[in-house]
């Protein structure tokens, strides 16, 4: 609880004008939050820059008056700094790739451990937006592309727990996939690097 009240006041400081405060946030944090970009980039050149880049969010967020104090000042950085790191491995495109050759090589099986850390940073990404989006559809929508996706249940298993017929379990998949569509096409959104 310390933490959190001397990150607010530090805030509220910076904000008020006291550009010290917002070294003492950088200083105080400095290590966590270079430790987990490192971790995630394993180079301390791109981690240097992703920190630098991170800060200059903080401080135009700040700045602009739109950060939401809630006492969670570092989670929120290292929210910034996760996307920014996603930015990094999307614009660099260290996807893995697969040619589509026919001979079969064993070395491109193998994979390397930053590629499937970077991997699954941008699958978390596209899995936290995409439940951000499902909470927008209708509740019987929403229940029965949960039951299908998340819990794989066949649409006679839905059928009997939502206590409706199979063909109507299959219409309200149909049309959350449809709503689903609409709503990421009215929100810009990207779900694929």
């Amino acid at each position: 609880m310390e933490l959190q009240i001397n990150d607010s006041i530090l805030v509220k400081q910076f904000i008020d004008g006291d550009e010290r405060a917002l070294e003492a946030l950088i200083n105080k944090h400095n290590k966590r939050i270079n430790g987990f970009i490192y971790s995630k980039v394993g180079d301390r050149e791109v981690t240097e820059d992703i920190f630098q880049d991170t800060f200059m969010k903080v401080i135009r967020t700040l700045k602009r008056g739109t950060y939401n104090e809630e006492g969670k000042f570092l989670p929120w950085v290292m929210r910034i700094a996760h996307n920014l790191i996603i930015d990094h491995f999307r614009k660099t495109n260290r996807m893995p790739k697969f040619d589509g050759s026919d001979s079969f090589s064993i070395f491109s099986m193998i994979g390397d451990d930053k590629l499937n850390i970077e991997k699954q940073l941008i699958k978390d990404q596209i899995n936290s937006e995409l439940s951000q989006l499902i909470k927008e559809l209708p509740k019987d929508q929403q229940e029965v592309l949960e039951m299908r996706i998340y819990k794989d249940m066949s649409f006679k298993e839905i059928s009997d727990n939502t206590g409706v017929s199979i063909n109507t379990a299959l219409g309200r998949m149909r049309y959350a996939l449809i709503n689903l569509r609409k709503i990421i096409e009215e929100h810009n959104i990207v779900l694929t690097n």
